[in-house]
């Protein structure tokens, strides 16, 4: 028997509301932390209905159909669609955040940033621009451990500039390094 494959970081990117930037941080740091050697992997959650697939293609018809999955490969990608809409005792329940990640294959990646779920139980970066007048979520979430921000913040967790990815990566960089009971890169 195999040993099990080890389970990859998680790191949360949250914000109190849409529109803080989540999404174009997160593509600003992964060409960034893939070019330092790790093999990133995002789950974003999503509070409204979305598809992948498009209409006229084989694998939206087979789905159309009525397939509670399916798979669609080739040699350069591989992704498997799943309605939950067919499987009436999870019609009512948003997929969590661990059997998301349980979807994930170990293997293949080593760091995986989560957009959204920010009421989870995970080490998270907040996104904060004051100009927003949002409300911070450190202040009443503790798995916050740094806060991403494009002003000026009283905070007793690190502030990092959000117009500068460089800084939020190597924040992540060493924070996976601490974890992992390596000296912090300067």
């Amino acid at each position: 028997m195999s040993a099990p494959a080890q389970v990859p970081r998680l790191l949360g990117i949250c914000a109190y509301g849409s529109g803080a930037g989540k999404t174009t941080l997160l593509t600003q740091l992964i060409p960034l932390l893939i070019a330092e050697g790790l093999r990133v992997s995002v789950i974003k959650h999503a509070h409204h209905r979305f598809d992948i697939d498009h209409p006229g293609k084989d694998s939206y018809r087979l789905r159309e159909a009525g397939a509670v999955q399916t798979l669609i490969g080739s040699r350069h990608r591989w992704a498997l669609m799943t309605e939950l809409s067919r499987i009436p005792s999870l019609q009512a329940e948003e997929p969590s955040l661990q059997v998301l990640v349980s979807q994930l294959d170990a293997r293949y990646t080593d760091l995986v940033l989560v957009e959204g779920f920010r009421h989870e139980a995970l080490a998270k970066i907040e996104i904060h621009r004051p100009a927003l007048n949002m409300p911070l979520l450190s202040a009443q979430d503790p798995d916050i451990i740094a806060i991403a921000s494009d002003g000026q913040l009283d905070s007793s967790l690190p502030v990092l500039d959000l117009n500068n990815p460089v800084t939020v990566a190597r924040f992540i960089l060493n924070w996976m390094n601490a974890a992992n009971g390596l000296m912090p890169q300067t």
